[in-house]
């Protein structure tokens, strides 16, 4: 940070108020994204870092969480980058656009830890459109800023994401369902 003392004081008590309540919403997502409470930390640790040093570029009364959430992106990113592990696939949109034919109805009594296992199986374009839009409430304008990808992109993996999402949450319940009826 450049500038004089009040200046830098300003800056941080800014800082402080706007950002800072973010923090927990930001650990959760870095949580999400690398499963990992030690790496998990130093992304939010980074994040932070990264948001206080170019604090004086954020537009003040702007959506500060879609800001940090970003930078949280950019960073963990960065982090793949570096560590080698980005892969690139081929794009299975169309695939497995293809392959849906049913959509069954969501069972009506499922654990949060199911919601994540069935979760975890959707591939993770299709995941992450339903975590920024449906769990953490961005809009779609949002999620296709944070994603850099166009807004109908973004519909259409939410579509994709959603169906998939209630495929396996329906294949669970009936399998849970089969498995209660044989204990009976």
């Amino acid at each position: 940070m450049f500038g004089s003392r009040a200046e830098q004081r300003k800056n941080w008590e800014a800082f402080e108020s706007e950002a800072l309540p973010f923090m927990g919403d930001v650990f959760r997502l870095a949580m999400y994204l690398v499963r990992d409470r030690d790496k998990a930390e130093d992304l939010v640790q980074e994040t932070f870092s990264n948001a206080l040093t170019s604090f004086h570029r954020y537009e003040m009364g702007t959506n500060c969480r879609a800001w940090l959430s970003t930078i949280l992106y950019n960073v963990h990113k960065k982090h793949l980058r570096n560590e080698r592990r980005l892969k690139f696939v081929e794009d299975m949109e169309e695939r497995i656009a293809e392959t849906i034919a049913f959509e069954p109805p969501i069972p009506q009594r499922l654990t949060d830890d199911e919601i994540l296992a069935a979760l975890d199986k959707v591939p993770e374009q299709f995941r992450t459109a339903v975590l920024l839009t449906d769990v953490e409430g961005f809009s779609y304008k949002e999620a296709s800023s944070l994603l850099k990808v166009p807004i109908g992109t973004v519909m259409s993996r939410l579509h994709r994401g959603r169906r998939l999402l209630r495929i396996e949450l329906a294949e669970y319940a009936t399998k849970t369902r089969l498995i209660a009826n044989r204990q009976v």
